[in-house]
């Protein structure tokens, strides 16, 4: 055997010294990989609206992590956040098992939180239960190994990345990025409460920064603040990060000054634009080459090495919150909605909700997310209070459907199985649903009961527990071909110094949230001798760990708006939360272990059905190549684009789902810098819009690149370029392909 230098030796006593003791400071690390999955065919996760398949790419989809760890050998917990729908408890049991054959027993159920940030735009088909994957047509192995490989890695990334350093909190008030979508339920709420807050929906971000203590630079920061997901319609079919992923590709950009115009431009004066067109006319497409797997990578923009700095906007509790801040309003008539049931005339397909950029839903969710940005970028600037104390973390199963409830010293009540209301049907003015329901609707219909009866029709015990609500659909007691909703349920609090994590598996309303955290922080400070006081910081992150759909209060379950429609255990859901949330809260304040960690709950990977089709194999016309020019560049009468313009190239292609290309990029944007073309662009740019589609006669494929021109782009000679892979038959190999558009001159 080799000897080892006694110098090596020596420097790595002198690292495990510093890691064991930091002064006061954590072990902090931070990570993130690509999680994009696959961009056509795919049914989105959030509208449940059948004909919502992806069809291209808006910007991608990044797991975004965090680790906090008091030493080597102390108490650490992980918080993952995902451009997703929601967490899925068979991504957490699957990414747990490979966890722990990396780590053994150091990443667990109780210290792993993995929490979505609530788009509406991404690929579904990766939650194990039947109600959320009907629309994706089951189970869709491509979205769900997208998301498993990105958390696992970039919870990878971020323990190898563990280094001393500093966190600092900061919180600050964000408006006009979020209404409450059901004020009439709101207003349920006991007028004294209400009173004791300044709005209907909670305006607080809090911000987490974190700085290496060799350096003194900023890693990350990570935020929670309540809005919807829900600025791209139901009627988008691009996979997009919606506005919390649009607030963080701007952080994470603004952070590391990857500002094209900077890292590219060496010449400080203004091209003749007769010259750039000269020299632009002289460069034609080019006919589709063979590339390989990794040819795409090389033209990112930002490479995933894992120095980059992690910006994430976390969800909270969004239930009742919506971005489209204009309010709702009829399509028919332009008029505001009805403001009980959030209809036209009856008609709840009429009454959508507005986003600031109203009708582009595209500038919508960019100035929703310019806005998380800018608020999260003061409070990093000024954000000098330091994180200090204990890591600690609680976390139980739960069993929901059976949850007695203590509600004073003479009423014990219990939560029910799931089930889903009518107001469920009718959707929210974020995304409307079937026609003939409405929100508030308390009765079904004859026709709708016989399609409920058909399918299962509700015990009289559940129609008695989750009463005043008409049960629609009693998924709780749906087992064929495998549970149609979820049964076991956790909760965990995480606590990193003042500030107390609540990971929540739903959608808690803005007042259901608000008593929750209170709950929590009273219980902690009254059993704690005084470790916890009012300076101590609760904040909930939303849709953790598995996803049960809603949480609604008492008072706002009773005029049965979508919210409470979607609670899924009855009227004593909240009730339920507070109690065994305050029971770990207690735990924790006393310094006690929790006896047994509950009912686990089932794995049902093995029996997930999959109706998905395709794709077999793709084909071009005679004599044509993929990457070859479909449509090219179009030009403008004066031979040269401007800032604003959108050129676009249209390609012979075939279906994305051959190959994610993680990490890699389908289009990018490519700029002339002395006879060297230099990747400026690419598909994980806002400015770029990647979209795909198939021709129902000939059944060929092509893509469309549009590049919207930025008002920093600099002068000079550009082109489009895509890269794709193909299959000619269901069994043959993988090719991969590239093509360029011709060249354009931009002033």
């Amino acid at each position: 055997m080799a000897q080892i230098p006694i110098i090596t030796i020596v420097a790595f006593l002198c690292v495990w010294i510093w890691m064991q003791s930091t002064d006061g400071e954590y072990l902090i690390g931070v990570g993130s990989y690509d999680m994009t999955g696959p961009a056509a065919d795919v049914n989105m996760m959030g509208y449940a609206s059948i004909d919502q398949n992806t069809a291209g790419i808006h910007f991608r989809l990044r797991a975004r992590t965090f680790i906090v760890a008091e030493n080597l050998q102390g108490p650490r917990f992980v918080f993952v956040n995902l451009d997703a729908g929601m967490a899925s408890q068979l991504l957490t049991i699957k990414l747990l098992e490979r966890l722990k054959s990396r780590f053994g027993n150091l990443y667990t159920e109780e210290n792993v939180a993995i929490s979505g940030t609530h788009t509406h735009a991404g690929p579904g088909g990766y939650l194990q239960y039947v109600v959320y994957s009907v629309t994706s047509l089951g189970f869709v192995k491509q979205s769900f190994d997208a998301i498993a490989i990105a958390v696992e890695q970039s919870i990878v990334q971020a323990h190898n990345n563990l280094k001393p350093g500093s966190i600092f909190i900061n919180t600050g008030d964000l408006k006009e990025s979020s209404i409450n979508r059901s004020p009439s339920a709101y207003l349920l709420n006991p007028a004294e409460e209400r009173l004791r807050y300044p709005s209907n929906v909670d305006t607080l971000m809090t911000l987490l920064k974190f700085v290496d203590g060799a350096s003194g630079k900023s890693t990350g920061a990570f935020s929670w603040f309540a809005t919807h997901g829900t600025s791209m319609s139901k009627n988008n079919k691009l996979i997009s990060g919606d506005n919390k992923g649009v607030a963080a590709r701007l952080f994470e950009d603004w952070f590391t000054s990857q500002n094209r115009s900077l890292s590219l431009n060496t010449n400080s004066t203004e091209p003749d634009i007769g010259e750039l067109v000269k020299k632009a006319r002289s460069i034609k497409a080019t006919r589709g080459k063979v590339c390989n797997q990794k040819t795409s990578q090389a033209s990112k923009v930002r490479k995933n090495d894992g120095s980059l700095f992690v910006g994430a906007f976390c969800q909270s509790n969004v239930g009742d919150v919506s971005p489209n801040v204009l309010g709702a309003f009829c399509a028919d008539t332009g008029k505001p909605c009805d403001f009980n049931h959030s209809s036209c005339n009856g008609n709840d397909l009429l009454c959508v909700g507005r986003g600031p950029g109203y009708p582009d839903e595209i500038l919508s969710t960019k100035i929703i997310g310019e806005r998380q940005f800018k608020s999260a970028m003061e409070l990093f600037g000024s954000a000098s209070e330091e994180l200090t104390g204990k890591i600690d973390y609680r976390h139980v199963y739960l069993n929901f459907t059976d949850v007695e409830v203590e509600l004073d010293s003479n009423k014990v009540v219990k939560t029910c199985p799931a089930a889903l209301g009518p107001a469920f049907a009718a959707g929210t003015t974020d995304g409307p649903g079937v026609f003939g329901f409405q929100q508030g609707d308390t009765e079904i219909s004859p026709f709708w009961k016989n399609v409920r009866d058909f399918l299962k029709k509700p015990s009289q015990y559940q129609v008695d527990c989750q009463n005043p609500k008409p049960v629609l659909l009693s998924s709780g007691e749906m087992f064929d071909p495998y549970p149609w909703a979820p049964a076991i349920l956790p909760i965990q609090i995480l606590r990193l110094g003042k500030l107390i994590i609540l990971s929540v598996p739903g959608e808690f309303t803005t007042m259901a949230g608000r008593r929750l955290r209170e709950a929590v922080k009273e219980t902690l400070i009254s059993n704690s001798g005084g470790e916890f006081n009012n300076e101590t910081h609760v904040v909930i992150a939303g849709l953790t760990n598995t996803y049960s759909q809603y949480i609604a209060t008492f008072e706002e379950y009773h005029q049965q708006r979508y919210e409470a429609a979607s609670t899924l255990y009855g009227p004593h859901t909240l009730s339920a939360y507070i109690q065994e949330f305050n029971k770990l809260a207690q735990a924790m304040a006393k310094g006690d272990k929790i006896n047994g960690n509950g009912p686990s709950p089932p794995d049902l990977l093995s029996v997930q059905k999959s109706f998905l089709l395709g794709p077999f194999g793709d084909s071009t016309p005679g004599g044509i190549k993929f990457g070859d020019m479909k449509e090219d560049i179009a030009f403008p009468s004066s031979g040269f684009f401007t800032k604003g313009d959108k050129p676009s190239a249209t390609f012979w292609s075939a279906n994305p789902r051959y190959d994610l290309l993680t990490e890699g990029t389908f289009a990018s944007v490519e700029r002339l810098q002395e006879e060297r073309w230099i990747s400026v662009h690419d598909d994980d740019d806002l400015s770029l819009l990647f979209k795909w589609k198939v021709d129902n006669s000939s059944f060929h494929g092509f893509a469309t690149i549009e590049w919207e021109i930025p008002k920093d782009a600099i002068s000079g000679v550009y082109r489009l370029k895509h890269f794709g892979a193909s299959k000619t038959t269901i069994v043959s190999p993988i090719n991969y392909f590239t093509g360029d558009s011709s060249a354009f001159a931009v002033q």
